[in-house]
Formats: structure tokens, sequence, C-alpha cells
């Protein structure tokens, strides 16, 4: 019922095609113009942006859905924080350490984690904050070792299974964000803009550390 309405609910699935939609686009330019010409790139990097797309197509909407809301009871808010903030920097740390090693993908994870964990943990103050910043920190660190330590071991297989257990979380978070603001009345409404510059500067952004940025010895 709640997904039917015109509700914060009701956004979570427009805006994961939302995302999608933005992400290819912009994917499929930057092949046109440059990336067709780089030798072995579907094979080499196709895996890894693909899945990196789909992770923030569903990290997107559970940031939206907290900041609908903007004020959220403690203990939920330090769940949120803490939980968007692991997520999101175990999925960009594994994905872009997988291809450049773990300096780059350890610090890309870090910042993406702190920086979401931090804008959806602030809807419960100090605490949510912290929690969003050692998530984050924590989650970019595990997500890139992760990765190159199974370089020779199944990394393919470990990455979808990674994804999919994210997804699992990802609901469950939003199920959590429904249940705590039932009695909340909604006090913001972003415009599909935010979504799609978020996922525009994150495709750009991984597409760019992939492909042109430094990368480890083991990867040269």
């Amino acid at each position: 019922k709640s997904l039917a309405e015109d509700g914060a609910e009701g956004e979570l699935v427009k805006t994961v095609f939302v995302s999608l939609a933005t992400s290819f686009v912009v994917l499929a330019i930057l092949y046109l113009f440059k990336l067709r010409y780089i030798e072995n790139f579907i094979p080499k990097y196709g895996f890894y942006l693909f899945f990196a797309i789909l992770s923030y197509s569903l990290i997107l909407p559970s940031i939206r859905h907290v900041r609908a809301y903007k004020e959220l009871p403690c203990m939920a808010g330090m769940m949120i924080g803490m939980t968007i903030g692991m997520i999101s920097g175990f999925l960009a740390g594994f994905f872009v350490a997988s291809t450049n090693g773990m300096f780059i993908g350890s610090v890309f994870g870090m910042l993406i984690g702190i920086v979401f964990g931090v804008l959806t943990g602030k809807c419960c103050g100090i605490m949510g904050v912290m929690e969003g910043i050692m998530s984050g920190f924590m989650g970019g660190l595990m997500g890139a070792m992760t990765s190159v330590m199974l370089l020779n071991d199944n990394l393919n297989a470990t990455g979808v299974i990674v994804f999919i257990i994210s997804a699992v979380i990802l609901i469950g978070l939003n199920y959590l964000i429904y249940k705590e603001t039932r009695e909340i009345e909604r006090r913001h409404k972003d415009s599909n803009l935010f979504i799609i510059s978020w996922s525009f500067a994150l495709t750009v952004a991984t597409v760019a550390l992939m492909v042109f940025g430094p990368r480890s010895a083991l990867f040269q």
C-alpha cells in the first residue's frame, strides 16, 4: 500500500531505474567517444563497472529515503549511518580494487563510504555521523582487501555474492526506515536531479579511476 502511494517509499523503485538509466547512458557516451579505443576494455573492466553501477543504483534510493524525513530516532539513525557507510564503502572499494589494487580501492571506498555514511547518519545527530565515518572507513578498507585477497580465487563469483548480500541488507534497511517513519511526516522531497547528479558523478569517477587511475604494481 505504501509503495503504491505518492510517498517516499513509492519513489524507491523509480529511483533505481533513474539511477541505472543515467549511469548506463553516461557509460555508453564515454564508450562511444573514448573507452572503445582502449584495448580489452570490456573483458578487463566491464564486469566490475557493471556491478559498481548496480551498487550505486541500490545505495542512492536508500539515501533519498532517509533524506525524505530529515530526522529519525537515535538508534535507527545510527543503524542507517552504519549500514549505508559500510555497504557503500565496501562495494566501491571492492570493485575499484579489483582493477587498480588495494590502495586506490581503499581510498575510493573510504571516501564514498564516509560521505554517504555522514550524509545519512546525520539524521540523528553526532552519533549517527560518527557511525557513518567509522563504518565508511572500515568498509572501504575491508572491500578493497577482500578483492585483492581473492584475485586468484573466484573473484568474479565473490563479487556477485557480495552484491546480492548487500542488496538484501539495503532492502532490509529501507523496510526499517519505513517502520520507523510511519508516524513521522515527510519533510523533504528530492527531485530526480539529485539522483541523476549523483549517478553521473559516481559513474564518471569510477570509470576514470578504473581505466585511467593509478594502480599497484600487481595490476601493471
